[in-house]
């Protein structure tokens, strides 16, 4: 995504410079934070910040510790005995990264215990208490399944063909919360809505039920928990806020970053923005002109229900482009992302730049959890780490 990232930035961001992009010439490193405008003039150029949000920052350094202390769990717990000899770490998780693990078990014996010694070779279990807690991830699971099976579907309902490749499928499992053998264990046992069908050579995970009472996006059950319409439907009456935010059936959720300081000017169009309506994200993509503003809203909003059929509302950018084809994404993906930064949010800590739906996170704290997630979290609480509020989300 970020390769093509100044060839993005060098086009216009269109004549009215919705979003406060109003230079056709800018210059953007692989987010550094700032923007150069070219000036002809013999003026000092300006400089258009990408504002961070060090809260999602943050949320990929805390994620380091406890994404060990899982996959480690998940490592003992396959073993036959539950338990691993510690020379065999190497072959599951590598050379380099076995000091990790390492760093881990001697660090968290509230978690792992290691037997062993002297004449008989090092091992690793789970102590008595984090077996006790493990054991809820089973009754966790059974909770997870028919979100699974609903957001698979509504997945595939988004997609243009009713179809996506199962590589693909795989390569978001993880996000998803899937399990690692879903095609073999969740796929089967739902004939009625999936099937794995051979297409000019690929393999595609296809819908086999189209069910109309799925085709509601998160956007859109918010606004009727957030009651914006009244009885009558009629909308409720607008002012223009400072913070972008409308209410309005065709509104984003806004959340701008404390240094954005937007003009009246901005917050008008923002506005109108807000206001004008667009498809649902559920009509094929195939309908529209992509140059329409009505379908280009569209693809944010497909864009806010990828992101918000995910466990941690979240992605990263690579993920985010293997989308392409099936959901009909602009090319230049990054500039939609960066003109609505009042929406999503891109982050370059951690391995992989990841994007962000702002509204799902209360500072560091993702709002809603699924069963999964909270699972995850009591667990990791056996580590006695205070810098996250645990098992603070709302139920999904």
């Amino acid at each position: 995504m970020f390769l093509g990232l100044r060839q993005s930035l060098e086009s216009s961001y269109g004549k009215n410079g919705f979003f406060g992009w109003r230079n056709p010439v800018q210059r953007f490193g692989p987010m550094r934070g700032h923007i150069m405008h070219i000036s002809s003039g013999g003026r000092r150029p300006k400089k258009k910040i990408y504002h961070r949000v060090h809260e999602l920052d943050r949320v990929m350094d805390l994620q380091k510790k406890p994404r060990l202390i899982l996959q480690l769990k998940s490592i003992i717990q396959s073993q036959k005995h539950q338990s691993l000899l510690l020379r065999d770490l190497e072959k599951h998780v590598g050379f380099v990264h076995k000091w990790n693990f390492m760093a881990v078990i001697e660090k968290y014996p509230t978690i792992f215990r290691v037997n062993g010694g002297n004449r008989t070779p090092p091992s690793v279990e789970l102590t008595e208490k984090a077996k006790r807690i493990a054991d809820e991830e089973a009754e966790a699971s059974e909770q997870m399944e028919p979100i699974l099976v609903e957001n698979l579907r509504k997945l595939l309902m988004m997609s243009v063909d009713c179809r996506v490749p199962l590589e693909k499928i795989e390569f978001i499992e993880s996000e998803l919360g899937l399990p690692q053998d879903f095609k073999g264990t969740l796929i089967p046992k739902y004939p009625q809505f999936f099937s794995v069908k051979n297409f000019n050579g690929r393999v595609y995970l296809q819908l086999e039920n189209w069910d109309s009472s799925l085709a509601v996006t998160a956007r859109e059950k918010r606004i009727a928990r957030e009651r914006v319409l009244d009885s009558v439907g009629h909308v409720k009456k607008a002012r223009i806020s400072k913070d972008g935010n409308f209410s309005g059936p065709y509104a984003f959720l806004m959340s701008y970053p404390a240094g954005f300081r937007p003009n009246m000017s901005y917050l008008e169009e923002v506005q109108r923005w807000q206001k004008m309506e667009f498809p649902s994200p559920y009509l094929n993509a195939r309908r529209f002109e992509a140059a329409d503003p009505k379908a280009r809203k569209r693809v944010i909003a497909v864009l806010h229900e990828l992101l918000s059929l995910t466990m941690e509302k979240r992605m990263t950018s690579a993920q985010l482009d293997a989308f392409h084809s099936e959901f009909l994404l602009p090319a230049r993906l990054l500039l939609c992302l960066i003109k609505h930064h009042g929406i999503f949010y891109i982050t370059n800590k951690g391995a992989k730049s990841t994007v962000f739906l702002k509204e799902a996170y209360d500072g560091s704290s993702l709002i809603e959890k699924s069963p999964l997630l909270r699972f995850n979290d009591k667990f990791i609480a056996l580590s006695g780490r205070r810098d996250v509020n645990f098992c603070n989300g709302i139920s999904s």
